[in-house]
C-alpha cells in the first residue's frame, strides 16, 4: 500500500467529509464561475485528473492544490487564519488548567 494511500485510510471520517466537501464546493464555485476542468486545472497549476481528484476530496491531493483554488475563489484570507493561536480554545484551556489555583 502507498504512503498516500496508507494516510488515506487512516485519516478519521470527519477528514474524510471535511475534504469531500470542501472539494464539491470548490467544484460548485468552478461551475458557477463557468469554468471548465481543462481551465481550471490549468490555472490551478495541475493536471485534469488531479483538479478531478481535489475536487472530490481526495486526502492525497496536495494542500497547495486546495489553497490555489481557495485562491481562484477569494477564499484565500480564511485560509492563513485556520489555526490561528488566538482563537485556539483547546489550547487556551490546557493552559488554564495548569495555572496555579488557589491564592489570588
Amino acid at each position: 500500500m502507498s504512503k498516500a494511500a496508507n494516510t488515506a485510510s487512516a485519516s478519521p471520517k470527519q477528514v474524510h467529509l471535511a475534504l469531500e466537501k470542501l472539494g464539491a464546493d470548490l467544484r460548485i464555485a468552478r461551475l458557477r464561475r463557468g469554468e471548465s476542468l481543462r481551465s481550471w486545472a490549468a490555472r490551478v497549476g495541475v493536471s485534469v485528473p488531479t483538479l478531478q481528484r481535489m475536487e472530490a476530496g481526495d486526502p492525497s491531493v496536495g494542500v497547495s492544490v486546495y489553497v490555489m483554488a481557495l485562491w481562484l475563489v477569494g477564499k484565500i484570507q480564511h485560509v492563513a487564519n485556520l489555526a490561528d493561536p488566538a482563537s485556539d480554545e483547546q489550547a487556551l484551556a490546557i493552559e488554564l488548567a495548569k495555572l496555579p489555583k488557589g491564592r489570588s
